[in-house]
């Protein structure tokens, strides 16, 4: 099996924590140079020096804020004034606070849509084109598993989950005749500071002890534990090898088999 990513470079999204740091890792293990891309830049070095260089990769970042869809623009555009070649692109950013869809303001959405969906958007408009001059592209987009099932008391978020899912499968469909694929990878309940404060939200709404949220949650998990994050980050970086290159247009939980839909 063909996991070499020698000489493949990947511009990993929110990458100073959590599934993207992850997933930054895993890839510079099987030999990508990778650039961070996040808003804190004491964390982007931080990051920058856990990544394996043994194979001789050039890791490198770039500061970028999410909440500010021009200033990313312009950021990826002088990225690659100086680095024109990309071959993988990890998209991924925090989510949206939760609530009932009822009650979520306008604005709420405008930011999520903003956020997740424009930002993304933005990345593969400018990555896209070396990525078919290099003939080999691998997109992967960090989003949920309420694209398969909605998740109650994340409105604002499953509603641009779900306008992300769409687009991501439409560019599938235009880009796969250039070598590029285009996949979605979604992290079930995965030890993240995103599900501690999911936990903590749910026990303090119900008025429970944190460990017995817990216990809940992992009751409806057939693998009976919470995911690692280095689990999540290994099904990114296999879908960005080589040897996923006929892999295109998914939607790949990682969740320990919590989805009851197929």
């Amino acid at each position: 099996m063909n996991l070499n990513l020698k000489n493949k470079n990947a511009i990993v999204c929110g990458s100073t924590q959590g599934l993207g740091r992850a997933s930054a890792i895993e890839l510079a293990l099987l030999g990508a140079n990778v650039t961070l891309v996040a808003r804190n830049e004491d964390s982007l070095n931080e990051t920058l020096h856990r990544l394996d260089c043994s194979q001789g990769q050039h890791h490198s970042y770039f500061v970028a804020d999410f909440s500010k869809p021009d200033e990313l623009k312009a950021g990826i555009e002088n990225y690659l004034k100086q680095n024109p070649i990309v071959h993988i692109l990890v998209n991924n950013t925090g989510g949206p606070a939760g609530g009932a869809i009822i009650d979520a303001k306008l604005e709420e959405f405008t930011q999520a849509f903003s956020n997740h969906l424009i930002c993304n958007h933005i990345l593969v408009q400018a990555c896209v084109p070396s990525m078919k001059a290099e003939q080999f592209g691998r997109i992967i987009n960090i989003i949920s598993t309420s694209v398969k099932e909605p998740i109650n008391g994340l409105g604002v978020s499953n509603t641009t989950r779900g306008a992300v899912a769409s687009w991501s499968k439409t560019l599938a469909n235009e880009l796969g005749q250039f070598g590029i694929t285009v996949n979605n990878v979604l992290p079930g309940y995965t030890k993240t500071a995103r599900l501690d404060f999911v936990v903590n939200s749910r026990a303090k709404s119900a008025d429970i002890a944190v460990g017995e949220v817990e216990e809940m949650m992992m009751s409806d998990v057939p693998a009976g534990r919470f995911g690692e994050a280095h689990e999540f980050g290994a099904a990114v970086a296999f879908l960005c090898s080589p040897a996923a290159a006929y892999i295109n247009g998914v939607n790949l939980p990682v969740d320990g088999g919590r989805l009851s839909c197929m």
